[in-house]
């Protein structure tokens, strides 16, 4: 099952993703990837835009590992 977000009014694609993952590092590409028409769109979306996202990064391989002590 895909899933979808719809872009919201002046939205641009690396605002959405933020807005859906909380970031967009390593996202936007993938983003772009799966949906080839955003690129003749400019850089802010039409508002409703249905973008599919890619699957959700895992939040603890991006996280460096907790050092408690030196």
């Amino acid at each position: 099952m895909k899933r979808v977000a719809h872009a919201h009014q002046g939205e641009t694609l690396d605002a959405l993703l933020y807005r859906v993952y909380g970031k967009t590092a390593d996202i936007t590409e993938q983003a772009l990837q799966l949906n080839p028409h955003l690129v003749n769109q400019g850089p802010v979306l039409r508002e409703g835009t249905p973008v599919t996202l890619p699957p959700p990064p895992d939040a603890r391989a991006t996280q460096p590992p907790l050092q408690l002590w030196n």
